[in-house]
């Protein structure tokens, strides 16, 4: 209560009003499009941020406050824990790449014949299976990317499709799964039961994962040949295979409810012993200082190679700290109050409302958090049932943020593809157009609210 009170007490005002305070994310907005229509790396999507935030200072009223509020940004617990999983990620991700095991599984599955469209599908329906298992989409890239997508590539499947097909999966365990913190959030801001919930959220997320399994085995594009493919011919070394204790002690810890930092660090611990015991490393391969001011292995590669990820994730919080601090997440919220006039209106609002804040925070649960009082009590006088609330909320944000191409579920699948080489990467801007589940998901949405579908309550309810 205090820390709310001492927000509001440093609530920024902006010079031209309204206007101005929106500067910086009309500033963010058109370089964000700009980079994605350029096709550019994550270090495009920095510029953007950052630009944003320096443009805001000439707005600002009081400069000091404004500083302030970019601290502010910048202290949200869930910064740190993107941060250090991006950085912890990518660790255990080099643990897995430079063993050898991603070209000795690619071996063995294009000498099995199970490539192409085929193993997009599997990797979907494991990848929903685990996010759905696990309650986390980003802890599900960070175990599936650094082994399913490379594999998939080696074994002739168009970069892009591999890594629809891993997003796609996360958005579905993210959408439906119990322990998601999603499911969680929008059950309690509407005062419902979790396990109704997830039982009458299957008419939104099993369609959509029957209409993207669909999309995936019809339109992912393959290839014959080519260099990527070469690197799974130069035979397999089964040794490696149990550098695959690092997603298995992930996996593990995860489904365990540990933290996710907590799940990476005991994988990297569990990848680096079993490397050593196994003579797949020697220490100077890990970690070396050959003089000269200089670091050398391949924990610091890994690090190192995170710089552009987090230095975007610094903007975009820093952002959300400035935003939140200016007023904007409640003026949206008061504005699409207003347009609640009935059912249908309603629950047009609260998918407006819930996507435009999934999208601009990157963080589906802190929309429906923000919004979740509001959305009650407009609900509640419209008579749109609590269950048909808190569904319309988390579908929409596992539209809308998986789709914004700076968001996490962009921004960290790229990031890790860009970690395997030039022929494996590929720009945050093109994850949305292969995410079938989310845009599946979105054509669900709209037959909700506007043919009234899944509108009928559960019984009893």
């Amino acid at each position: 209560m205090k820390e709310e009170k001492n927000r509001k007490a440093q609530r920024i005002e902006f010079r031209f009003g309204k206007v101005g305070s929106m500067a910086p994310l009309v500033v963010a907005a058109t370089m964000i499009l700009w980079a994605a229509f350029s096709q550019s790396n994550v270090n495009g999507y920095v510029l953007a941020f950052f630009a944003a935030l320096v443009m805001g200072v000439i707005f600002a009223k009081d400069e000091k406050a404004y500083g302030e509020a970019l601290v502010h940004g910048l202290s949200k617990p869930m910064f740190a824990v993107i941060v250090l999983a991006v950085i912890l990620a990518a660790v255990s991700g080099k643990l897995i790449s430079a063993s050898g095991v991603v070209q000795t599984i690619a071996a063995y599955v294009m000498a099995a014949g199970f490539t192409g469209r085929l193993f997009v599908a599997s990797t979907f329906l494991i990848t929903c299976l685990l996010a759905f298992a696990t309650g986390t989409s980003v802890g599900t890239y960070f175990v599936v990317i650094p082994i399913l997508f490379p594999v998939g590539v080696m074994a002739g499947v168009a970069p892009e499709f591999m890594i629809g097909a891993i997003v796609s999966g996360a958005a579905f365990g993210d959408n439906l799964g119990p322990i998601s913190d999603t499911t969680i959030a929008s059950s309690a801001t509407q005062h419902a039961d979790l396990g109704t919930v997830v039982k009458t959220r299957t008419r939104y997320s099993l369609p959509a994962a029957a209409g993207a399994l669909i999309l995936f085995l019809l339109l992912s594009k393959t290839v014959s040949k080519g260099p990527v493919m070469d690197e799974a011919s130069g035979g397999a070394n089964p040794l490696s295979l149990i550098m695959l204790v690092v997603p298995m002690v992930i996996i593990t810890l995860c489904m365990m409810r540990k933290h996710l930092i907590t799940a990476l660090s005991f994988g990297i611990l569990a990848g680096i012993t079993a490397g050593l015991l196994f003579g797949i490393y020697k220490v100077e391969d890990l970690i070396a200082f050959p003089g000269g001011f200089s670091v050398s292995g391949a924990i610091i590669e890994a690090i190192t190679g995170t710089v552009g990820t987090v230095s975007m994730l610094i903007g975009v919080f820093a952002l959300l700290g400035v935003l939140e601090w200016g007023g904007f997440f409640e003026d949206v919220g008061a504005l699409l109050s207003r347009l609640a006039k009935n059912e249908r209106s309603t629950e047009a609002t609260i998918v407006l409302s819930v996507g435009i804040l999934s999208m601009v925070t990157g963080v589906i649960s802190v929309a429906i958090v923000a919004l979740g009082d509001l959305i009650h009590e407009i609900g509640e006088k419209a008579g749109v049932n609590r269950y048909r609330r808190a569904n319309l909320m988390d579908c929409t944000g596992c539209v809308f943020c998986f789709l914004a191409p700076w968001t996490v579920h962009c921004v960290i699948p790229a990031q890790l593809t860009a970690s395997f080489g030039e022929g494996f990467a590929i720009a945050p801007g093109s994850v949305p157009f292969v995410n079938y589940y989310s845009l599946c998901m979105l054509v669900i949405l709209a037959a909700a609210v506007v043919l009234g579908y899944g509108r009928k309550p559960p019984k009893g309810a």
